[in-house]
């Protein structure tokens, strides 16, 4: 009952920091309320004989996973993760980005706590949906996906999902230490660096879980799969680029819709190469790329990508506390300067003289 009245009074004070009772505030009030009050120990469900067995070796793995996020990666140590909750929908929220026709640069929401953002995200698909229609509507570039982690950013004790355990421990272990990353270091109204920063803290876990705690080949396994990740990444990056220098380039909206159109063609091409060159025919984007593609999906993606080879880099040359430090300082700059700071990361990380120290030695 605590933790509920603890719940009301924030959304009541996040309420009356927007002057408004807006309907969107109310389902996302609704939602967290629906965690809190469905949410039971993890003990209790692993004693629960109703409970599936493989349920239980999941849950009973994840007090091992938050023990190894704290002791390994020096993530908070709190109550995060000692609950689950059982939802009837495969995603906890639906997240819908948007662009203009002609930018590449998503629109930001901006809310009481997490600041302004790159995304709003709906406890309903169907509510997501027609906020997505409203926004095509008015002429933008949308893209919604649903996601099966939620977190608060430590404003609460956020609960193990059921949306998160399907995927098996690796899954599981990695979505972990992606939200506690968030705990330990969000900045509002920069998206791309925050879930940047999430997904280098992620990675870096991941992999030394997996070196303790799985088979060699499930560690190669998982390093082919953020291999494609990254070259994934660096195809949006250049489409991204190609399209800022054409909606800079003055030309009418009749011209920039047909080029627009060429430039996605184009991915597509570049896409059917890497997979079946490099990537011997995997097809592990083949979803990604069979929905209809714009700016928004772009941006979807570029949200946690666009940093993580500039934080990457430094967390390779400096180690890990070190790392942290550094991260903290930049996140207090204003964000050009921040920006300015993270591209000096990236191309020390592209520099042959760059630091050997690994952060995972």
């Amino acid at each position: 009952m605590k933790r509920i009245a603890k719940a009301i009074a924030a959304c009541a004070l996040a309420l009356a920091a927007t002057g408004c009772a807006a309907p969107y505030y109310w389902q996302a009030i609704g939602g967290q309320l629906e965690l809190l009050r469905k949410r039971e120990p993890i003990e209790k469900v692993i004693a629960d004989p109703a409970t599936d067995a493989s349920l239980k070796t999941t849950l009973a793995r994840v007090e091992t996973m938050r023990r190894f996020a704290v002791d390994e990666l020096l993530l908070p140590d709190n109550d995060s993760y000692t609950g689950y909750v059982a939802l009837d929908r495969p995603y906890v929220v639906w997240n819908i980005v948007a662009t203009e026709e002609f930018s590449v640069d998503p629109k930001r929401w901006c809310f009481p706590f997490a600041g302004c953002v790159a995304y709003r995200g709906y406890f309903d698909k169907a509510k997501a949906e027609r906020f997505a229609a409203k926004l095509a509507e008015d002429g933008y570039d949308t893209s919604s996906g649903g996601s099966t982690a939620y977190s608060t950013l430590g404003y609460f004790d956020d609960p193990v999902l059921s949306t998160m355990v399907a995927g098996g421990d690796q899954y599981v272990a990695s979505l972990l230490f992606h939200e506690l990353a968030h705990q330990r270091l969000y900045v509002k109204d920069d998206s791309e660096f925050s879930e940047s920063f999430a997904m280098v803290v992620e990675e870096l876990g991941t992999e030394r879980w997996l070196s303790e705690h799985a088979a060699p080949a499930d560690l190669e396994r998982y390093r082919a799969r953020r291999q494609r990740r990254e070259q994934f990444g660096e195809l949006i990056a250049a489409q991204q680029t190609r399209l800022r220098e054409l909606y800079a380039s003055g030309a009418p909206p009749e011209q920039l819709r047909s080029e627009k159109q060429r430039a996605f063609e184009t991915l597509q091409r570049e896409y059917a190469t890497l997979k079946a060159t490099t990537w011997a025919g995997n097809a592990d984007y083949d979803a990604w790329f069979a929905q209809p593609l714009n700016n928004a999906t772009l941006a979807s993606v570029a949200t946690y990508t666009r940093w993580v080879p500039a934080l990457r880099a430094r967390l390779e040359e400096v180690g890990l506390e070190q790392f942290y430090a550094d991260a903290a300082a930049i996140a207090k700059l204003d964000a050009d300067a921040r920006a300015e700071r993270l591209r000096a990361w990236a191309d020390n990380g592209r520099s042959p003289s760059s630091g050997e120290t690994s952060a995972s030695g």
